[in-house]
């Protein structure tokens, strides 16, 4: 009998560290969607993708209606990252953003998210509190402060081989992208297994990153609306990119069908001419498990029947 997520043990953590590995060393494109909570992940295995992101940004949006500038806390993180973990047998990529904290603090943050689940996460260089990578005003710490960072994340895990370490730097919109590419290199250098270039400017700044660092798993973050050209996962694997990130792409979608819906209700009172955009009842139960649920359920009350009789 197949164990719903979330009810027994499932694909290992170490499994999919291993898979989301696998597919990185093959250097073809991975479309990763950003999720916020174990909807989205349930519905990004459903369609296919081979990994998850946990969105730092969707999170504080979606789970606590706040804007993307540092005021999730870790505990606040941990737990619903390992919501999502739990909710699905893909690897499953969490956004840490600065650590929260120190170089020692990221050690802690490594190992509570590691615990978790995490297949991979991703450190960034911005000073706390930390603002979305296609925001303004952001505030870096030093070269040497996110090495120390990024080689603490490297002592922190439990296997060389296992969590993927994930070094992001937003000093394009700080300092260029000669500042940003010398900073990819120390990162790189200090052990991160894949580099996050964020928000270069224009297809050359892309291509000229693509270049510097060919051979390197590469983060293309596509933000609609964001600083960065908006290009498909084909155009940015030809400029050297390994992981395409859509990290809100889901949830954006979802809450703009969710507005549209709600404009529908209040002027209508009435959701039957709505049937055919909303996700069926059967197929609502599927993607939830029910039938394996309540056939586990009917098992392990035969169980107890039978070991009562047996008492009896």
């Amino acid at each position: 009998m197949t164990i719903p997520y979330g009810v027994g043990p499932g694909r290992s953590a170490q499994e999919r560290r291993a898979a989301l590995r696998k597919v990185l060393k093959a250097r073809e494109p991975l479309i990763v969607p950003g999720v916020t909570d174990a909807l989205g992940a349930r519905l990004v295995e459903r369609a296919g993708f081979a990994a998850a992101y946990a969105t730092g940004a969707g999170i504080a949006n979606a789970q606590f209606g706040l804007a993307d500038i540092g005021l999730v806390s870790l505990g606040e993180l941990a737990g619903q990252a390992s919501r999502v973990i739990d909710a699905t047998g893909l690897p499953v990529i969490v956004d840490a953003d600065t650590g929260f904290g120190s170089a020692l603090s990221v050690m802690r943050t490594t190992h509570l998210l590691e615990t978790a689940g995490a297949a991979g996460i991703q450190l960034e260089d911005q000073n706390m509190p930390k603002r979305c990578g296609h925001f303004d005003g952001h505030q870096l710490v030093g070269t040497g402060e996110m090495v120390a960072k990024v080689t603490a994340a490297t002592r922190a895990r439990s296997a060389v081989d296992g969590l993927v370490i994930v070094a992001r730097t937003d000093a394009r919109g700080v300092l260029g992208l000669d500042e940003a590419i010398r900073r990819g290199h120390a990162y790189l250098e200090a052990g991160a297994d894949v580099l996050f270039i964020e928000a270069p400017r224009t297809q050359e700044e892309l291509a000229r990153i693509g270049a510097e660092f060919a051979g390197v798993p590469l983060v293309a973050n596509v933000v609609e609306g964001g600083k960065s050209p908006q290009l498909s996962a084909g155009e940015l694997h030809k400029l050297g990119f390994t992981v395409i990130l859509f990290a809100n792409f889901l949830m954006r979608a979802m809450a703009k069908a969710g507005q549209e819906a709600l404009a529908h209700l209040r002027d209508s009172g009435d959701t039957r001419g709505y049937s055919e955009r909303i996700m069926g009842w059967a197929d609502r139960q599927t993607l939830f498990a029910l039938a394996e649920l309540d056939a586990l359920d009917g098992d392990l009350a035969a169980t107890a029947a039978e070991l009562g009789a047996a008492d009896a």
